[in-house]
């Protein structure tokens, strides 16, 4: 992969999240593909639980029947989620990565990251696996997906590598990350720190963080978008999807590409009109009040 193939891939700030990929048919798999390139979106994210690794042949099939090449596009995915457990073990990880790139019919992954915390994790024996996969090259980059920082920094003293991506849940319904630091000094429920300030230690060690789910609310309790409990919200959405010519949720998606941390956000539908909707958000740059004005819409206080 070329130096500016690595750059464009770097500045994406939208993937296509590939959960339920596995209930489509081929037709509808090409057209939602097709959709999310012709959107600029060329970045998916997978896992290998996606529908018992349904999705991962879904979208190879679609893949192999496109008109891009294996080089034009980015593909992500997570492992480590078993029946009743997680398993973050050398021997599991290397089993993974074989069978979802069996599945995805490639030659290589782009990214892998370990899917949940493993209580029972030995940071060398992770190491030991992907230096393997690095090596072979099945891989090419590495992450973690819902870790605290400390959890992170264990990991990664065991690396040679470095881990580029933390996959967390945010958006305007969940905003934890961002809540203890507005609420320093505080004792206001918000200043309660839930996460080991993982925004702050993403911006400190370069990873960047991709936020999963962006328009849920609780943990997947359902889209925030029109839904009664966030008539605040949705009203404050409405106002500036006309100020700029987009649906509200494209609103909601640019909220979190306001943040200096440039995150990423995934992007969870498969209805082809949603995603290029959705993907309006890239182009568009709310100023600080508006930014604040949909946090405190969405029910947040400023101390």
């Amino acid at each position: 992969m070329n130096s500016q193939t690595e750059n464009a891939f770097a500045e994406q700030r939208l993937l296509l999240g590939c959960w339920r990929w596995h209930g489509m048919n081929a037709e509808q798999a090409s057209a939602l593909l097709q959709t999310a390139i012709d959107a600029g979106i060329c970045s998916f994210d997978h896992a290998d639980i996606y529908g018992d690794g349904g999705s991962e042949r879904v979208f190879g099939t679609a893949l192999k029947h496109s008109d891009m090449a294996r080089e034009q596009v980015f593909i992500q995915t997570k492992c480590g989620i078993r029946n009743g457990y997680y398993d973050n073990s050398a021997a599991h990880i290397l089993q993974s990565v074989d069978g979802i790139l069996q599945r995805l019919d490639c030659d290589y992954l782009d990214a892998l990251l370990l899917h949940r915390p493993d209580a029972l994790i030995e940071p060398d024996e992770v190491a030991n696996a992907f230096n393997r996969l690095q090596e072979s090259g099945k891989v090419r980059r590495f992450g973690v997906s819902n870790f605290r920082p400390a959890q992170i920094d264990s990991l990664q003293h065991a690396l040679p590598m470095p881990l580029q991506f933390n996959q967390l849940q945010f958006g305007l319904a969940h905003t934890a990350m961002l809540d203890s630091g507005i609420n320093a000094n505080t004792r206001f429920e918000g200043s309660i720190d839930r996460d080991g300030n993982a925004l702050e230690h993403a911006r400190q060690h370069g990873l960047c963080i991709q936020a999963w789910s962006p328009l849920q609310f609780g943990f997947f309790e359902g889209n925030f978008l029109g839904h009664p409990d966030y008539a605040e919200l949705n009203h404050a959405l409405n106002n500036l999807a006309q100020v700029y010519s987009c649906q509200p949720g494209a609103i909601a998606i640019a909220w979190i590409l306001r943040h200096p941390a440039k995150m990423q956000a995934i992007l969870g539908t498969c209805n082809p009109s949603r995603l290029r909707a959705l993907a309006e958000a890239g182009a568009i740059s709310l100023s600080r009040e508006q930014w604040y004005g949909l946090y405190r819409a969405a029910g947040n206080r400023l101390p």
